[in-house]
């Protein structure tokens, strides 16, 4: 994980009120993501999840969508998008998604009873929203077989204490003005 460890520290920072953020090509789409960069996180993915007998993979829209792809591809296990926005279709699920930053409802398509699936995202933060996708694939019978988040920003979060386990490559604090790598290998 060299490229995803030097991109983290590079990472430019900005003030969002009392909260340092950084800015990064996984997480923000911003600088440009680097091919190499993405090809080292879906290698590094596939080595942690839960793979075997995996029906679906499950990522939230918007910054969950350009990595899932990347799997998917590599697999060849299909891939379903949470959406922002409700179509109406027969099984659609709603969902209320809460995070430190906003408050919306999202909607799943797609995802059945018994369905076995894998749940990728960005950036494990407050953990609002894969806790919100986590219970919502509950509620509709699905099997989760492993949730994995590329970036996980140190301290607290909503599925602490949950039987929800998340899987991360890389472990993240900000510092002094900085990023500051808490663990290289992540969780999991």
């Amino acid at each position: 994980m060299d490229r995803l460890r030097q991109s983290l520290l590079d990472a430019p920072l900005i003030q969002k009120g009392d909260y340092q953020y950084f800015v990064h090509p996984i997480s923000d789409g911003v600088p440009m993501l680097e091919p190499g960069l993405l090809r080292e996180i879906v290698i590094g993915i596939i080595r942690k999840a839960e793979l075997e007998d995996v029906d679906k993979i499950v990522t939230p829209a918007a910054m969950g969508i350009h990595i899932s792809t990347a799997v998917s591809l590599m697999t060849d296990i299909p891939l379903v998008v949470i959406r922002k926005r409700q179509y109406g279709l027969d099984g659609e699920i709603s969902l209320s998604k809460e995070t430190g930053y906003s408050e919306s409802e999202m909607y799943i398509n797609d995802v059945h009873p018994g369905d076995k699936v894998l749940v990728l995202d960005d950036v494990l933060s407050t953990g609002g929203t894969l806790l919100a996708i986590a219970e919502a694939l509950d509620s509709i019978d699905a099997d989760i077989r492993d949730i994995v988040a590329v970036i996980k920003k140190a301290g607290e979060n909503e599925l602490d204490g949950t039987k929800y386990e998340v899987k991360t490559l890389i472990n993240v604090t900000v510092e002094d003005d900085e990023v500051v790598i808490t663990d290289e290998h992540g969780d999991g």
